[in-house]
């Protein structure tokens, strides 16, 4: 088969289509066709060097793909070949084929394609573990996104959104922070020309936030701090800023705030399983019902995978960029 590997730490210049054997699927995984699979941070950092792999994992790149079954492990209950699925993976998304543990494997929702369905996975459960299990957001209470125009970062946004949430975000462009308004976030803020810190915060009419939602970190901690409200919840699920910072404990505990932090990647399937079908339990009836759809800005094949891996480079982009097969 077909698949997308590195031949050393780099740019997009290091990324090769190889040729790999199929998976040989065990009694509980399944195996897929991959019609489309998501590109994901992840993937750049790993590809960069940044990323060391979990042991045992494959070097083929890819987190998230959608596809139909091709083969069931003997212990497998519940599904077909040829159903329409989508699975959350720890590796090996981009090639013709993956092997996945089945509780990592979810039906398409109806109505959409699997370019939709494959930006739905890694991004949709980062942001339902953080921000909805861990956090614990309730409807009309008030979260900060950073990284607004991401592929979680629109994910969050739109799902908090349709739960009942009043949505503040941050983004690089004056285009990103229009998009990010037109997919559910009530204000957004240039984070080039503004402090968001000091938007919210100037005047009489303070807005606090309940929850921060922060893959940025470095200089934003202190800020996401100062914005929280009594009791409020910050969580972080990266660092591309900076992973160092200063805390002041008393700020802490005179506001009683909760931190959180988490990486989705190295969980075992059982606890990936159950963050997904708590998940579809909820999010899949918005999709089906059209409440929003994933946010999909363009799609390459898998042969132009190093010029995807520029446009997420350059930052120019809003939502998941995705390979086809």
């Amino acid at each position: 088969m077909k698949a997308i590997a590195c031949i050393g730490a780099g740019g997009p210049e290091v990324l090769r289509v190889v040729d790999r054997d199929v998976p040989v699927p065990g009694p509980t995984d399944i195996l897929i066709k991959v019609h489309a699979s998501g590109l994901n941070h992840a993937d750049l950092a790993q590809r960069a060097g940044f990323y060391p792999l979990p042991t045992g994992v494959t070097d083929i790149l890819g987190l998230e793909v959608a596809g139909e079954v091709a083969y069931l492990g003997s212990e497998v209950a519940g599904r077909s070949v040829g159903d329409r699925v989508c699975a959350l993976l720890v590796g090996g998304g981009h090639a013709e084929y993956v092997s996945v543990p089945a509780v990592q494997v979810l039906r398409v929702p109806d109505g959409l394609n699997f370019t939709q369905a494959a930006a739905l996975p890694e991004a949709f459960a980062t942001v339902w573990m953080n921000v909805f299990q861990k956090a614990a957001l309730q409807p009309h209470e008030h979260l900060l996104v950073h990284g607004g125009s991401s592929g979680v970062g629109t994910a969050a946004i739109q799902l908090a959104h349709a739960l009942g949430a009043h949505v503040v975000t941050t983004a690089g462009t004056d285009e990103k922070c229009r998009s990010c308004v037109l997919h559910g976030a009530q204000r957004a803020i240039n984070y080039r020309t503004e402090d968001f810190a000091e938007v919210l915060l100037e005047g009489e009419r303070k807005q606090f936030m309940d929850v921060v939602f922060d893959m940025i970190g470095g200089s934003y901690f202190e800020r996401n701090v100062q914005v929280l409200a009594r009791g409020g919840r910050m969580v972080y699920v990266s660092a591309l800023a900076g992973r160092k910072v200063e805390l002041d404990l008393v700020d802490l505990m005179r506001k009683r705030l909760a931190l959180f932090g988490s990486v989705l990647r190295p969980l075992a399937p059982a606890e990936k399983g159950a963050i997904l079908s708590d998940m579809a339990r909820v999010v899949w009836p918005l999709l089906e019902r059209g409440a929003f759809s994933p946010v999909v800005f363009d799609t390459y094949a898998y042969e132009d995978v190093a010029s995807a891996h520029r446009v997420m480079d350059a930052h120019t982009h809003t939502g998941k960029l995705v390979l086809t097969w």
